[in-house]
């Protein structure tokens, strides 16, 4: 078994996160320890048990330690399944987090995997939906990742109610990733919502993130604007998300969350700022896909090397939590909060045999 130490790096719940998603592919059993021990209330929280029992159901894994506050899981997982299933956070805890875990299983289970996951979609310290469908699914896509996400109502702080489906086929293999840089902008687009607000907040966050992106001398985004008047949505809420293509299909994003007091024009610039300064680094991934793609280079086939466009302190957590569980050795280049590169060699890692626990619905 191997163990795992929670408070490593910058401690937080990606470590649990990474270590289900490589355990459940390569079948190797775990032992999380000191989970969380880097945040101010430690141990298991409602978003991270979603993800434990998720990642449980679709490698009939067994667990011990499940529960709120626990600091410490055991996870000893089985063959895959594959199949319908649903889950629900319970709070406004984020479904893409509790996706992180999932979607580097879902790449090599038996079959094709429908999920639907309730609970925020649009939430502080954690990636908006938008960011998946924009971003996160395009990068993934040309390591061979076939994954298609559904926002079905929207979930923001503190009511939650937020529903998404995610459907995702098998992958054969995953191919690695190597671009020295992300070359010519070519269009810049994004998504501007507002839910239980009004239509003028929306547009606020995009008239200025266009402003500040043209200032730079950017290509003028195509922002959509979503202000739905359904009434299925819990709570208030607002965001925005950017994403700049390029010529080499490089794809980076950055993202901005309203928040009580905050100016719409502030959400706008502050991602658009951030988008830029991304941009400015010449790199092929951002900030935030740095260290999201680690678990899919580490399984995947051959050696990939890429430039990133800021050294995190979960770039290096995540890339110590690939050694420790799958064994992979990796170069990183670059100083904390500076632009830099990963190279390492993935496994190889092939799709399930359909041996495999059967589909269940």
């Amino acid at each position: 078994m191997i163990e795992v130490d929670g408070s490593s790096g910058e401690g937080g719940g990606q470590i649990l996160r990474t270590t289900l998603a490589l355990s459940a592919v390569l079948r190797k059993d775990v032992k999380v320890v000191n989970i969380r021990m880097g945040r101010p209330k430690p141990g298991l929280m409602a978003q991270h048990l979603t993800g434990v029992h998720a990642a449980a159901v679709l490698c009939d894994a067994e667990t011990t330690g499940e529960g709120v506050g626990s600091e410490e899981l055991v996870f000893k997982p089985g063959r895959m399944r594959a199949g319908k299933f649903r889950f629900d956070v319970g709070t406004a805890g984020s479904v893409t987090l509790v996706l992180q875990a999932l979607m580097p299983i879902m790449a090599f289970a038996p079959g094709r995997i429908e999920l639907e996951i309730t609970g925020g979609t649009d939430v502080k310290w954690s990636p908006p939906m938008d960011y998946l469908t924009l971003i996160e699914l395009p990068v993934l896509e040309g390591l061979g990742y076939r994954g298609h996400l559904e926002l079905l109502r929207r979930g923001h702080y503190p009511k939650g109610g937020g529903l998404i489906r995610f459907i995702n086929e098998p992958s054969q293999r995953l191919r690695p990733i190597t671009s020295e840089n992300a070359g010519r902008i070519t269009r810049i687009e994004g998504v501007s919502h507002a839910v239980r607000l009004p239509l003028h907040i929306a547009q606020r966050q995009a008239e200025s993130a266009v402003q500040v992106l043209v200032a730079n001398g950017y290509p003028r985004p195509d922002i959509r604007l979503e202000t739905p008047e359904d009434g299925i949505h819990l709570g208030p809420g607002s965001g925005i998300v950017l994403a700049a293509r390029t010529d080499r299909e490089a794809c980076l994003g950055a993202d901005s969350l309203g928040d009580r007091g905050v100016s719409g024009e502030r959400v706008g610039s502050d991602a658009a700022e951030r988008l830029v300064e991304d941009l400015k680094t010449g790199c092929f991934l951002d900030r935030h896909m740095a260290d999201i793609i680690i678990p899919y280079l580490a399984l995947a086939e051959g050696r990939s090397d890429v430039s990133i466009a800021r050294v995190t302190k979960h770039v290096q957590t995540n890339l110590r939590v690939a050694e420790w569980v799958a064994g992979v050795k990796f170069q990183l280049e670059g100083e904390l909060d500076q632009p830099g590169r990963i190279s390492l060699d993935g496994l190889g890692m092939q799709l399930e045999s359909p041996d495999a626990v059967s589909p269940i619905e």
